[in-house]
This record gives structure tokens, C-alpha cells and sequence, in this order.
């Protein structure tokens, strides 16, 4: 063969070779207060590629971080200050932004951020 028809069978042969992209990992669900406590929780541990911590008994929170360790969520438990609430933390840029949901009291829930504020710095020895 030669001539154009050649060179329409070696296109598609070159085209598969061709490194393909990386896949981008999919955004986490953004916090959107206007829910109901139970319907976000649900949501948000509902979404792909999150991934749940270890559950400690004597926490009365559950963790889950996405894959790629870009956003992570706190949901409380009975018992918990603030509860209900629901926190998320994203980072971009060397920096980790703190936002929430306080269902329940106030008080609670800023105690709860003082709390995930200060894990920001926390380095290990």
C-alpha cells in the first residue's frame, strides 16, 4: 500500500502509543450549609474515593479524607461539642482552609474549630 491509504492505517497505530493523560482526581463535595445535618453526613460519606479513618471508640467524630489528601471531613457524634456539626478542611497552595456547618451550639463549634485550627500546626517529633 502507499499513498494516502497508507497513511490512514498508520495514524490510528501512532494515536495508540500517545502516553494518555493522567485522570484527575474527582473535587470534593463543597459543604453546603442549607442541608439538613443527617442529609450532608450521608453526602459527604456517601461521595468515591473518600476514605474513612479508623473509628476510636472514645471520639465522638468520624474522619474521611479524599484519596489524594486535599480535603478531609469531620462529622460529630452525639456528644461531641457543637454537635451536630460537620467541618472540612481543603489545602491548596501550602495553606488549609477550615470551614463548617454549626447545627448545634455555638459554643461547641468554636471550640471544635480552635480544635482543627490547631492541628494545622501540629508537626511530629
Amino acid at each position: 500500500m502507499r499513498g494516502p491509504t497508507a497513511l490512514l492505517l498508520i495514524l490510528p497505530l501512532a494515536g495508540a502509543c500517545a502516553p494518555k493523560p493522567e485522570a484527575t482526581a474527582p473535587a470534593a463535595l463543597a459543604l453546603d450549609c442549607s442541608q439538613p445535618f443527617e442529609a450532608q453526613a450521608a453526602r459527604i460519606a456517601a461521595q468515591p474515593h473518600l476514605v474513612p479513618a479508623p473509628h476510636e471508640s472514645a471520639e465522638p467524630y468520624r474522619f474521611y479524607s479524599t484519596e489524594d489528601g486535599r480535603a478531609s471531613y469531620l462529622i460529630t457524634e452525639k456528644g461531641a461539642p457543637g454537635h451536630p456539626a460537620i467541618m472540612m478542611q481543603t489545602a491548596s497552595g501550602g495553606q488549609v482552609k477550615t470551614t463548617g456547618c454549626p447545627y448545634g451550639d455555638p459554643k461547641g463549634y468554636r471550640q471544635l474549630m480552635a480544635y482543627l485550627d490547631s492541628l494545622k500546626t501540629w508537626t511530629r517529633r
